[in-house]
C-alpha cells in the first residue's frame, strides 16, 4: 500500500482504517475506524506465533484485548503459559490475570480469550505481584518492516509498556510481537517517531513472518512530561507508579504541571473529611457484631506500621489522589478504613492504592467486604483482614 507524500500519523491511521473497509479486508467490530483493525485471515495470521523460538520458551505472555489478537489469546491458553491481558483503558490497574476454570475444555478456552471471557474468568494483578513477561503481543493500526509501529492514536500500548518497564516486568530484551494484515505493513517515516514509541520485534500476517532486528532501542520508563493532569486523572495505577518514582527521587513533573510548582501545597487535592477516632460516640461500642454492614464504598488498608501517623497516610492519599469523604483511623489494630462517596470511586481508590508504602511496610488495600451473618459469634476478632463489620465491632 503506498501512502500519501507529506504524511502525519493520524493521515496514516486513515489511510489503512479506509483502505482496509474499501477493500473489504476488515472483520468484525466494523467500521474498524478508530481501532486496532480485526481483519480476514487475523486468525491464521495469530497461529503463525507458534513458529517463532520465543513463544515456544516463553512462560509468560502479556497480549493486548484487540480482538485481531484473540488467537493468540487462545493459543496461550491452549499451551497452558501465563496469559496477561491489560484492563480496558487502564481503569482498574495494568494487568489482569485469565485463569480458565479447572477441567476447562476448548470451547471453554476460547470464551476465555474474548473481551468477554477477559471479563469472566481473569483476576487482578497488582503492583507488588511478581511479573516478569516473557513476551509482549500489541496490536498495530500500522507497522514497517524496521519495526516502527503506528497505534490507534490513544498510547495505551506505549504506556502499558512503560509501566512494566517501571514494575521490572519487562526489559530491552523482551520480544515484542505485533500482528496485522499484510495491507498494515507499510514503510513510515522515521521523522514521525518520538521516543515514547514502542517498536516491535517480530510481525506476523496471515502470508508472513517477518523478524524486524529493529535496533531503536524501546521506551526505558514513564516519560512524566509526555503525560498530562487529564490522564494521571484517568488511570488510578499511574498515580501509584507516580507515587513511587516520585519517593525513588526522579522527576515525575507532568506535561501540564509547572515545575516550580511540584510539590508545593497549591498542587494538593482538596483536605481529607473527617477522621473517625475510635472513641468516636456514633461507633458502636460492643462486640455483639450487630454493627452495620461494610459499605461496597468502604476500603480497608492494613498492615500499616506501628509507629504509623494518621497524618502520614493523609499525606499518601493526597499525592496519589485517591482522597475519601472519610477515613477511619486504628492504629492500635494497624489498619485504617476510607470511606467514598460511590462504589466506584472505592474501586479507583483500591487500584490507584496497589502497592502503597508507608516507611518499610507495604500496606494491604482491598474493599471492605461484609461478613456472613453466620461468621458472626459475639466476639471481636483482632486479626487484621478487610471485614469491615468485624473492624467497626472492634471500636
Amino acid at each position: 500500500m503506498e501512502l500519501r507524500t507529506g504524511v502525519s500519523k493520524q493521515d496514516i491511521r486513515e489511510q489503512i482504517w479506509d483502505y482496509m473497509e474499501s477493500q473489504n479486508l476488515a472483520d468484525f467490530p466494523r467500521p474498524v475506524h478508530h481501532r486496532i483493525p480485526n481483519f480476514k485471515g487475523s486468525y491464521l495470521a495469530c497461529q503463525n506465533i507458534r513458529d517463532l523460538e520465543v513463544f515456544a520458551r516463553t512462560q509468560e505472555v502479556k497480549v493486548d484485548p484487540d480482538k485481531p489478537l484473540e488467537g493468540v489469546r487462545l493459543l496461550a491458553l491452549q499451551s497452558k503459559k501465563t496469559l496477561l491481558v491489560p484492563t480496558p483503558r487502564l481503569r482498574t490497574g495494568l494487568f489482569n490475570k485469565i485463569t480458565p476454570p479447572p477441567g476447562a475444555t476448548k470451547d471453554i478456552l476460547r470464551k476465555c480469550a474474548t473481551s468477554q471471557g477477559v471479563r469472566n474468568y481473569s483476576t487482578p494483578v497488582g503492583l507488588d505481584s511478581r511479573v516478569l513477561v516473557d513476551l509482549v503481543v500489541v496490536g498495530s493500526v500500522a507497522v514497517s518492516e524496521k519495526g516502527w509501529r503506528i497505534g490507534k492514536g490513544e498510547g495505551y500500548a506505549d504506556l502499558e509498556y512503560a509501566m512494566m518497564v517501571s514494575m521490572g516486568a519487562v526489559s530491552q530484551g523482551t520480544p515484542v510481537v505485533t500482528i496485522v494484515h499484510d495491507c498494515q505493513v507499510i514503510n513510515i517515516p522515521e521523522a514521525l517517531l518520538e521516543d515514547h514509541d514502542l517498536t516491535v520485534d517480530y510481525i506476523l500476517t496471515p502470508t508472513r513472518v517477518i523478524a524486524t532486528g529493529c535496533e531503536r532501542p524501546k521506551p526505558t520508563g514513564i516519560l512524566w512530561s509526555k503525560i498530562s493532569c487529564e490522564v494521571m486523572g484517568k488511570i488510578p495505577i499511574l498515580r501509584s507508579l507516580r507515587y513511587r518514582e516520585r519517593q525513588a527521587g526522579k522527576d515525575v513533573t507532568l506535561q501540564d504541571e509547572p515545575r516550580h510548582l511540584l510539590g508545593t501545597s497549591s498542587q494538593q487535592p482538596p483536605p481529607l473529611g473527617t477522621v473517625r477516632r475510635p472513641q468516636d460516640p456514633h461507633q458502636p461500642g460492643s462486640c455483639s457484631g450487630q454493627g452495620e454492614d461494610g459499605p461496597a464504598n468502604t476500603v480497608y488498608i492494613g498492615n500499616l506500621p506501628r509507629d504509623a501517623r494518621v497524618s502520614e497516610l493523609k499525606k499518601a492519599l493526597r499525592e496519589l489522589g485517591a482522597v475519601p469523604q472519610r477515613l477511619t483511623w486504628q492504629g492500635p489494630q494497624r489498619r485504617a478504613f476510607l470511606h467514598y462517596q460511590t462504589p466506584a470511586s472505592a474501586q479507583q481508590a483500591v487500584s490507584c492504592l496497589q502497592g502503597l508504602r508507608l516507611g518499610a511496610a507495604t500496606l494491604k488495600v482491598a474493599l471492605a467486604r461484609q461478613q456472613r451473618a453466620g461468621d458472626v459469634t459475639g466476639s471481636c476478632s483482632e486479626e487484621p483482614y478487610p471485614d469491615f463489620r468485624s473492624a467497626v465491632s472492634d471500636l
